[in-house]
């Protein structure tokens, strides 16, 4: 057997069998020496998300070997989001720090697992230096980079303060996603990211919309909605 069948093996059981058979198909695999794949990597990654066995993904990816660069940061990343899932966030930050000094450079959803950790624990001055931090690398934020900050605030009642953090941000940019899928798997999308989609499939050729304009009437739409709730 060569490397090349033995990952289509383990991505079979990685797609279709049990996490068991999944986990013991792996040993097997790793006794050959081959290297394990990408797309493998991320298949079972997925069979432990969809178990919700983040402490087995972490375990997973650590003996896969982080200091692997020919995967750019998905290791890494999914350890990250291995911590985030249960807000474990002193172990989020220092393996986030052990990443930059071991010269891995975050993208965007090395941020984005941050920052949506940051701003549903309320962690408000980390979430604003995590901005800072993205700018500096020159990542730039995507749709949910821009949702952790507007949810954050608004959910805090605290709607006044979002225009200081918005300002170290490109709000007249236009909309993208750039955050690995594995992220939603795990954490799900905030409601100002759901709100944009739902909004953005009704965009015409001729409008060119920016997060200002989407941060604009989501907005409205949220006071718009707190009102109707204490008229009740």
């Amino acid at each position: 057997m060569n490397s090349q069948t033995g990952n289509e093996f383990l991505l079979c059981y990685a797609v279709f069998g049990s996490l068991k058979e999944m986990e013991n198909a792996y040993g097997r695999f790793k006794r050959s020496r081959f290297l394990i794949e990408k797309n493998v990597i991320r298949a079972m990654a997925y069979g432990y998300i969809k178990k919700r066995k983040f402490y087995e993904l972490g375990e997973f990816v650590r003996d896969v070997g982080l200091g692997r660069r020919n995967v750019g940061n998905l290791l890494w990343n999914l350890l990250l989001l291995s911590y985030a899932a249960n807000f474990k966030m002193k172990n989020l930050q220092r393996e986030f720090v052990r990443m930059v000094e071991l010269g891995f450079r975050p993208d965007v959803t090395t941020f984005n697992i941050r920052a949506l950790a940051f701003s549903r624990m309320s962690m408000f001055w980390d979430l604003h230096l995590s901005v800072e931090h993205m700018r500096s690398e020159k990542v730039v934020p995507d749709l949910v980079s821009y949702g952790c900050v507007v949810d954050g605030y608004l959910d805090r009642k605290l709607g006044r303060n979002l225009e200081f953090v918005l300002s170290k941000m490109e709000v007249d940019d236009r909309p993208r996603l750039s955050t690995d899928p594995f992220v939603f798997e795990v954490l799900g999308k905030g409601d100002f990211h759901l709100f944009s989609e739902a909004f953005l499939e009704y965009k015409t050729q001729e409008q060119k919309w920016s997060y200002r304009v989407l941060i604009e009437k989501y907005v409205k739409k949220h006071y718009r909605r707190e009102q109707i709730f204490w008229n009740y």
